[in-house]
């Protein structure tokens, strides 16, 4: 993955700068005619087509990636192919296609490819009633092997099997303190180490961005595996993967706060509409089509305010109400994400904290805003002296301190996640450093991270986004959705056994 060189330097680093060196030349003159690919009207996102773009380096993709109105999924990831080059996945309308095919003309070495479509099976039903007002969820790692789950969970379904397992295992829960802009109570969740707050050190949350459907089932059907596999006093399988009750105990007594469903708006907009709807529902800043709703994953408040702190070009979100990465209109500007961060307040010892996204099959780790770096801890996102100046993959001008203990530590919890969602089934992951191919701003890893460091009263926390399922394919077919619990399943259990291992404390 092109992550994977950034955060080691090495071959990749060298031939990024390179190649930044004498293709921008030619990337400058083009880039006025970037404009001509913005579309401020609106997009009616039903009409959003999936392609992929194919080059021999992944820094070929730098001027498209920068452009705020294309739809590149969860984030722009360069995947490397088996010939050597690399592909960009994105969602496009047909004119942005036909727009990218012939202002790209100059380029031949970069080609477009639609998705074939016509062999793929019907998407995985959304659950059309409420199959959790009396049983709890029953996860596949305590079923036979073959056994499957038909649908996935509607929005009521999901808060009835968060209540079922109050009701049969005695979880816990908190409400949220702010309603969202639709008016939804948001509810998380807590087990495993008893009433003290103070003892729950892992934190999971999902359903951020509505169209990544399964993010919510996946955590809540491994919740209802933990809980059944201690009290049977048993272990549990996924695919190939298996799991003793002494292992399920220990991961059940560091504390676990789960929040499955942190946009609960636009998720019940997404599943109505089947409209690959991402952001939440706020219309404060647009009321009709693309323009409503802010990505509540540039909303943290970690280097929020992108035009003042990255170098000019960059786009780790955009101030574009229209874009998919829109921040809103300050850090925190949205209810949900003031829920997200108030659950850090209320258990103030977690250590460990996964988001829960899809479609790319990665499991990223901070930092997200620019490459690691271990040797200039003044170099760092509070420095007033490095603004305008992050971003940039492959430069020298700047790159976010990290002590060489935590990317120790989180690049090995990643690679035993990654290995562990390999062996339930064969499935390609990888484990690689957030910033990728191009920065991000306001996202959910990097503010639980950047915690305490903007604060040392406050819990150093180690952020994850686990990535699942295959790029840009928010709705899986039936067989892929129960391939996804099994795989984010077995990788939750090895993240917090890794995790388990480094340290709660």
């Amino acid at each position: 993955m092109v992550g994977a060189g950034c955060c080691g330097g090495g071959g990749y680093a060298v031939a990024f700068v390179l190649l930044r060196a004498t293709f921008f030349a030619s990337i400058i003159m083009k880039y006025s005619l970037v404009a001509g690919l913005v579309f401020q009207g609106t997009v009616v996102l039903a009409e959003l087509l999936p392609v992929h773009f194919k080059a021999p380096t992944a820094a070929h993709f730098i001027d498209i990636v920068r452009n705020d109105t294309f739809d590149f999924g969860c984030r722009p990831i360069a995947h490397p192919t088996d010939d050597g080059h690399f592909t960009l996945h994105a969602l496009l309308t047909e004119e942005q296609i036909a727009h990218v095919s012939k202002e790209y003309e100059w380029m031949p070495e970069m080609s477009i490819h639609r998705q074939d479509l016509s062999k793929r099976a019907a998407t995985a039903p959304i659950g059309t009633g409420n199959r959790f007002t009396t049983n709890a969820p029953v996860g596949l790692g305590t079923q036979a092997s073959g056994a499957t789950i038909a649908s996935i969970m509607n929005v009521n379904e999901i808060n009835s099997a968060i209540q079922a397992l109050v009701k049969t295992y005695g979880v816990s829960t908190i409400t949220l303190p702010n309603r969202t802009f639709n008016g939804a109570t948001q509810v998380a969740a807590f087990v495993g180490a008893g009433t003290d707050k103070s003892a729950y050190h892992l934190y999971l949350s999902a359903g951020m961005h509505a169209r990544e459907r399964g993010g919510p089932d996946n955590l809540l059907y491994w919740i209802s595996d933990l809980l059944a596999a201690n009290k049977a006093g048993s272990g549990l399988t996924y695919g190939r993967k298996t799991y003793t009750n002494a292992q399920v105990k220990s991961i059940l007594a560091a504390g676990i706060v789960f929040f499955p469903l942190v946009n609960p708006d636009g998720v019940a907009y997404d599943q109505s509409s089947g409209s690959l709807w991402r952001k939440n529902r706020n219309t404060r800043s647009g009321s009709s089509g693309s323009s409503i709703g802010v990505d509540l994953n540039r909303n943290f408040d970690f280097l929020w305010n992108f035009k003042k702190f990255f170098a000019a070009g960059e786009t780790p979100a955009s101030t574009s109400p229209s874009s998919e990465a829109f921040y809103g209109t300050a850090a925190f500007s949205e209810p949900e994400t003031k829920n997200h961060v108030s659950i850090y307040d209320s258990f103030p010892k977690i250590r460990w904290f996964m988001d829960i996204h899809s479609a790319a099959g990665d499991i990223l780790y901070s930092w997200g805003d620019d490459e690691n770096q271990a040797t200039t801890p003044t170099m760092n996102f509070l420095n007033a002296a490095y603004d305008g100046k992050r971003g940039p993959v492959g430069d020298t001008a700047y790159k976010e301190y990290a002590p060489s203990a935590d990317i120790t530590n989180i690049k090995n919890v990643a690679a035993k996640t990654v290995a562990a969602m390999k062996a339930v089934g064969g499935r390609s992951y990888s484990a690689i450093q957030a910033v990728g191919l191009y920065a991000t701003s306001g996202a959910s890893d990097d503010y639980a991270y950047s915690r305490h460091f903007a604060d040392s009263g406050k819990n150093k926390i180690h952020g994850f986004t686990m990535e699942f399922g295959y790029s840009t394919n928010f709705y899986p077919t039936s067989s892929e959705f129960n391939q996804n619990i099994l795989d984010t399943n077995a990788g939750f259990m090895d993240w917090a056994l890794a995790a388990i291992a480094v340290g709660l404390e």
